[in-house]
């Protein structure tokens, strides 16, 4: 069970941080907290031609670890849910994709993520969208309502991840599928390096391990669950994201010592899963 006040402090925290990145990108003074700058995230996970159809915006909000729309493989008429929608960039490429007979959802929990996702639709011209408000934990969607759940990066920051993945499995329909990537661990780390983990990616650490995403699947009614890295950070790219974002000295940590022990445990992954 879940201690309900820390959890409003780590949702507390990820939506500071992502209103942040909203006022960022509306205004172009995007900071660290826009994700690119780490070498972590950012819009250019992004194929050239779908940047091309999208607002700035849009893209200078992109917190992604991955690109759901194309791994998802989203065809004509299907309904579209994603979790965490941010400025929108996943919602208005899968609303193309699924075309005028099918529709995509976004949810956030942050009001100013919501206002920049609903101006990039207009500016975007898409019709076929619906931005929510609310939580991953408490989707607001009748039972079997869509036919895939997508997600970028945004699992890893729940406080409570088996009731993400538990309102996943209800809301989707009969043989749907869960699409998202995520940032998943390859071992367990000590809860010092997690934190340092999280200053240096800007995020909130709460990764889990690709044993207990796989359980935490099975659990909630998942099967042909599968976890495929598509970007391991080993040392030279945990410096690079580590550049001018923290002094970890300053954390009473041996910084060799810190990355020996998180080269090749981080990993932006594909998270395949069905409803049988």
């Amino acid at each position: 069970m879940s201690d309900r006040s820390t959890d409003e402090v780590i949702r507390e925290q990820v939506k500071e941080r992502y209103a942040a990145a909203a006022r960022e990108a509306q205004t172009g003074s995007c900071a660290p907290s826009c994700g690119a700058a780490d070498g972590l995230i950012g819009a250019s996970l992004y194929a050239t031609e779908d940047a091309a159809t999208l607002p700035t915006a849009a893209l200078a909000a992109s917190l992604g670890c991955g690109n759901p729309t194309l791994l998802a493989e989203l065809t004509e008429g299907q309904i579209v849910l994603d979790l965490g929608s941010g400025g929108g960039i996943d919602v208005l490429l899968s609303a193309r994709r699924v075309g005028p007979t099918g529709k995509a959802y976004g949810l956030d929990m942050t009001p100013e993520m919501l206002e920049l996702a609903r101006k990039n639709q207009r500016e975007a011209g898409v019709k076929n969208a619906e931005f929510l408000e609310g939580t991953i934990e408490a989707v607001p969607l009748p039972d079997e309502a869509v036919d895939v759940i997508i997600s970028n990066c945004v699992v890893n920051l729940s406080p409570d991840k088996p009731a993400v993945l538990r309102e996943a499995f209800r809301v989707l329909r009969h043989v749907g599928r869960l699409a998202i990537s995520d940032i998943v661990l390859s071992r367990p780390l000590p809860n010092e390096l997690l934190s340092l983990m999280g200053l240096w990616t800007g995020c909130v650490a709460g990764a889990l391990t690709d044993a207990a995403y796989r359980r935490i699947l099975d659990e909630a009614g998942f099967t042909d669950v599968g976890i495929v890295p598509t970007n391991v950070y080993d040392r030279s790219a945990l410096i690079s994201m580590a550049r001018g974002m923290v002094d970890v000295e300053g954390l009473g940590i041996d910084a060799d010592v810190a990355l020996d022990q998180l080269d090749g445990a981080v990993m932006s992954a594909f998270v395949r899963a069905r409803k049988p």
